[in-house]
């Protein structure tokens, strides 16, 4: 395997995950550019390597088998191996200004939240598994949401907001199947955690927020450059843990 440090992020060709790849890549990380948009997936690698990052894109429907599948092989092919796995691309589906309540959200819309968000998440780790296998120090990094805490969600006092229903539930879903991951590969080197960035202006949130991209890609950037001895089966965000 290269001794380049390999990274791929999951919908990386904006907002907060192109600001992981370009964080990364600061570091002098080779970053692969996941995205199924292939204008704006080639957009993003021509202004990553500009500004200096050894970036190349990766075609990558998580939605896909095919798609994984054949994004697994031209990672192996075109960066020899992989260190770290940012699973990023998500979806919130909300459209128009209607809430996504539990009695109101169409059943179609939470299967497509969940098939990106979830299985999209376990479908892109288990092809890239093998690869990570043979790394030295192995990273995998779920963004996660805050609004995903059962804990902060059945607290008193505590007010998560207007959250779509669907995507909460779906990040609770995610949280809950990264604890089983951390459970299942123990016995590796594999650091497994989940971050949370925090509420960040970006188009998947209206560019509602008070956070910034690069300030929203932090917490994942620090998760994937953990030392041997750094934490697995957590959740955080800036300021710390967060509970699940």
């Amino acid at each position: 395997m290269s001794k380049e440090k390999i990274a791929l992020v999951t919908g990386a060709n904006k907002g907060i995950g192109y600001e992981v790849a370009a964080g990364l890549g600061a570091l002098g990380w080779r970053v692969g550019v996941g995205a199924r948009d292939q204008t704006r997936r080639d957009t993003a690698v021509e202004k990553l390597r500009a500004a200096g990052t050894d970036a190349f894109g990766v075609p990558l429907d998580v939605t896909d088998d095919a798609s994984v599948a054949a994004a697994a092989e031209l990672i192996a092919a075109q960066a020899g191996g992989l260190d770290v796995l940012v699973n990023n691309a998500a979806i919130n589906g909300v459209t128009g200004d209607t809430p996504q309540t539990p009695t109101t959200v169409d059943p179609a819309t939470v299967r497509a939240i969940v098939e990106t968000n979830v299985i999209g998440v376990i479908r892109v780790t288990n092809a890239m598994l093998p690869m990570l296998r043979s790394s030295a120090s192995p990273r995998i990094v779920n963004i996660s949401s805050s609004v995903g805490s059962l804990t902060l969600q059945t607290t008193p006092g505590i007010d998560m907001g207007p959250v779509p229903a669907a995507y909460l539930a779906s990040k609770t879903f995610l949280n809950a199947v990264t604890v089983q991951y951390v459970k299942e590969l123990s016995d590796t080197n594999i650091l497994i955690n989940s971050g949370c960035p925090g509420l960040t202006a970006t188009d998947f949130t209206g560019f509602y927020g008070d956070r910034t991209p690069q300030q929203g890609a932090a917490i994942a950037i620090r998760l994937a450059t953990l030392p041997d001895d750094g934490p697995t089966g957590g959740f955080f965000n800036d300021a710390g843990a967060v509970p699940w």
